[in-house]
């Protein structure tokens, strides 16, 4: 799998990070979108440890941005992005969290407590079987089943979705498995808010009201944490707003105005 994909022409002055962890790809559209105005990086994480992709991204970076980079992180990724920027503060001129997780453990069990709620009987029961599935040591390739439980929490996850093929190129459950118990532990002590403090560029947080991931997690830790913080709500909208028919048209305006040089 390549690590990189680059959309329009030079200046590359935009990055845009994938959630998962482990799912590359999904975010393509975006890229796509606003590459009309920008060039645009699309970096593909392989390394199965935060430490590992947060290297793995200054590497690709360094070696293709123009300085200082717009990030534009979703799900999993903004909270990269965010780890990064707290990091390597002076490489980073704005960051645009997407659909993040929650920041504080509190608000956690509400996002399966939500999906759980949404699922019908018939949906209950097909995510029992893949939970078992992934728990069984017999099994050793886990991808597959762990791309049916993408497809299941997309419905969950959606408002008034568009139909869309995938994009994710290949779906890693080792990446996700090893990185997300350590982002996990990373936010349940919390270190990962904590990190906020070391950023100096302006936050913006867009999320959606019917994502399953509580937007109150992300907008009340972060207006007390960042110096620079401005959070916006989309109505009638999931996890994947340049998905959404009610939403799609309003995120990309917001999103392009956030990211004009000014």
């Amino acid at each position: 799998m390549k690590q990189l994909k680059k959309y329009g022409n030079a200046p590359f002055n935009i990055a845009i990070i994938h959630g998962g962890p482990g799912a590359p790809g999904e975010m393509a559209p975006v890229a796509r979108e606003l590459s009309k105005n920008h060039g645009v990086l699309e970096p593909f994480q392989t390394k199965n440890s935060i430490d590992g992709q947060v290297k793995e991204l200054g590497e690709i970076l360094e070696q293709n941005k123009t300085s200082p980079i717009k990030l534009v992180g979703w799900s999993w990724g903004a909270w990269l992005s965010y780890i990064f920027t707290a990091k390597y503060p002076e490489w980073v001129e704005k960051l645009i969290l997407v659909s993040s997780g929650p920041f504080e453990e509190n608000y956690a069990k509400q996002v399966a407590e939500t999906r759980l709620r949404r699922l019908n009987k018939k949906a209950k029961a097909q995510l029992r079987i893949l939970e078992n599935s992934l728990n069984d040591p017999g099994i050793k390739n886990k991808d597959a089943i762990f791309a049916q439980f993408g497809k299941l929490f997309n419905k969950t996850d959606s408002y008034n979705p568009i139909n869309n093929k995938s994009e994710i190129i290949k779906v890693q459950f080792d990446i996700y498995q090893n990185v997300w118990e350590e982002a996990a532990k990373f936010r349940k002590n919390g270190k990962l808010l904590e990190l906020g403090r070391q950023i100096k560029c302006q936050v913006v947080a867009i999320h959606g009201d019917y994502d399953p991931h509580p937007y109150q997690g992300v907008k009340e830790p972060l207006s007390r944490t960042l110096k620079n913080f401005k959070f916006i709500l989309l109505k009638k909208c999931g996890h994947h707003p340049w998905l959404e028919k009610n939403a799609k048209e309003k995120f990309y305006k917001i999103l392009k105005e956030e990211l004009k040089d000014k």
